[in-house]
């Protein structure tokens, strides 16, 4: 799941069994405050960079068992013991930020992807830690959801990030369809840009289908809640069909009557 984007995915939902949301809403705070860092306000690149670099210093003082300065690294301190968490995942996620603000450009897909697996896979890998159900199989599928959700959420907002001065959309790939950044700062959705995103659409769809069998994997709740974020990002990637890529003008996003005809998809799988 894409840490930097909420509206669209349940977050420490009421699908979740009741002992795991305070656990869940810890690991989101963090990254969504950090993710904050590199998106939000008008500060300098080297006050953000410090700002996450403090934070590393927090993720120390919890490994070290010293108590951290802030309220939320003394939250996240207690269920990185209680649950046993690894801290990778968080240093991770950092990474990701810390790559937003210096990188705005990437070569290829598999550029790409490994921006994901530092941005996205670690929220994943860190909830079947919190589940006792982090095995091979698992973490790979969880993944596929997570790194296809940054991908979707990258469809989404192309003219968002453009802003930012970042394109996550891979070069040779825009580069194949004709597709210069200036038609990208323009909003023009002519040429091959619907080719383009079409082609965005099915891989993103391909790879959130191929981690689907996780969410009958885990048991009970945790599972529904999966199935549910799986079908939310397949309602998006419809939404983004729908509009023939013109994510510019008609940013899909879920609304609230999409989600009794998402979960009737869940319930009827």
């Amino acid at each position: 799941m894409s840490v930097g984007h909420y509206e669209n995915f349940p977050v420490a939902s009421v699908l979740l069994p009741a002992p795991l949301r305070h656990p869940v809403s810890v690991i989101y705070r963090f990254a969504r405050s950090a993710d904050d860092f590199a998106d939000e306000g008008d500060l300098p690149a080297s006050e953000r960079l410090a700002q996450l670099d403090d934070y590393r210093r927090q993720l120390a003082c919890v490994e070290a068992g010293a108590a951290p300065r802030q309220p939320l690294f003394a939250e996240l301190g207690m269920i990185v013991n209680r649950y046993r968490l690894p801290l990778q995942p968080f240093r991770d996620l950092l990474d990701a930020f810390t790559q937003d603000v210096n990188k705005g450009r990437y070569a290829d897909f598999a550029e790409v992807m490994q921006y994901c697996r530092r941005s996205a896979d670690p929220v994943g890998r860190l909830l079947l830690h919190l589940f006792g159900a982090a095995n091979e199989e698992n973490l790979k599928h969880s993944d596929a959801i997570c790194s296809s959700l940054q991908l979707i959420n990258f469809c989404q907002d192309v003219g968002i990030d453009w802003r930012k001065n970042r394109i996550y959309l891979p070069q040779d790939e825009l580069q194949r369809y004709g597709v210069s950044e200036r038609q990208i700062a323009e909003g023009d959705t002519s040429g091959q840009w619907k080719a383009l995103m079409r082609f965005q659409v099915e891989r993103a769809r391909a790879l959130i289908k191929s981690g689907a069998p996780l969410g009958r994997a885990l048991p009970g709740r945790v599972g529904l809640e999966i199935r549910t974020i799986v079908e939310g990002g397949l309602c998006i990637l419809e939404k983004i069909d729908k509009v023939k890529g013109d994510v510019y003008h008609h940013r899909p996003v879920l609304q609230a009557w999409d989600w009794p005809l998402i979960l009737a998809r869940v319930l009827a799988k």
